[in-house]
């Protein structure tokens, strides 16, 4: 059975200005795909994210998505596009005036006709989903770093999208609190079958995580490698995916 392609890249060229941080670039993303945008420091992993989010325009190319070309989709489209998609930010992003619930309730008092009553239950519901039952009144400064991203992910999946996109969802984590994110990932996609699309440069995560994957490589502005991150580390398409994936064995 042919897998279904949900993202599709062609030719896509990324960057600001004159200044190019990737050229010419074509990969596909399938449905269920826990999909990881990977390499090292100015390779354009967090830009092509902010193309792949509609919050960049890129210099070129197109990028498809549930069959929309969202570099010429209409405002209306674009809507559409986004309501089926979450994301989560490097630092949660959680508004620290707003309790965790009512973090939760503004994309579905932005999206959804739902009565505030029902809107509070789902808020509880995707906290208890992520591992926060009881947090409802919790205020982000009174939880720890990793339960911020928790909240964030909670939110994220507020409007249970299709697609839920990762910018580095690792950083400022210790290592428990960063792998009991990474399952929590896991368990998301094989629960709910949400395509995860993640930004990372950790191995840990890449390899526990990952089932498909592309290498950016900021010297040459090219994608050098596209495929499951373990087969990549066994049979490396050359020597800085290599080098890349094998940075902790190195002594």
């Amino acid at each position: 059975m042919k897998e279904q392609v949900i993202i599709k890249a062609e030719n896509l060229s990324v960057g600001y200005g004159d200044y190019v941080l990737l050229h010419d670039a074509d990969y596909e993303v399938n449905k269920g795909d826990v999909f990881i945008i990977m390499g090292g420091s100015g390779c354009g992993k967090s830009s092509m994210l902010r193309v792949l989010t509609g919050l960049l325009p890129p210099l070129k190319g197109s990028v498809d998505i549930d069959g929309v070309n969202i570099v010429t989709a209409s405002a209306e489209k674009m809507q559409q596009i986004r309501e089926k998609s979450g994301i989560l930010y490097q630092s949660g992003a959680l508004f620290s005036s707003m309790t965790l619930a009512e973090n939760i309730m503004l994309p579905l008092q932005q999206y959804s006709d739902y009565s505030p009553q029902t809107m509070r239950e789902l808020a509880s519901l995707k906290l208890a989903l992520v591992g926060l039952k009881g947090f409802d009144d919790f205020y982000p400064s009174e939880i720890s770093g990793g339960m911020k991203k928790r909240a964030g992910l909670a939110r994220a999946l507020a409007l249970d999208p299709d697609i839920v996109y990762f910018d580095e969802p690792s950083a400022g984590l210790d290592p428990v609190s960063s792998h009991n994110l990474d399952e929590l990932i896991l368990e998301i996609n094989r629960s709910l079958g949400t395509t995860i699309v993640v930004v990372t440069h950790e191995l840990s995560s890449i390899f526990t995580i990952g089932n498909n994957s592309i290498f950016l490589d900021a010297e040459t502005k090219t994608i050098l490698a596209r495929g499951n991150p373990k087969e990549l580390l066994k049979n490396p398409p050359n020597e800085k995916v290599y080098e890349f994936l094998t940075r902790g064995e190195k002594k």
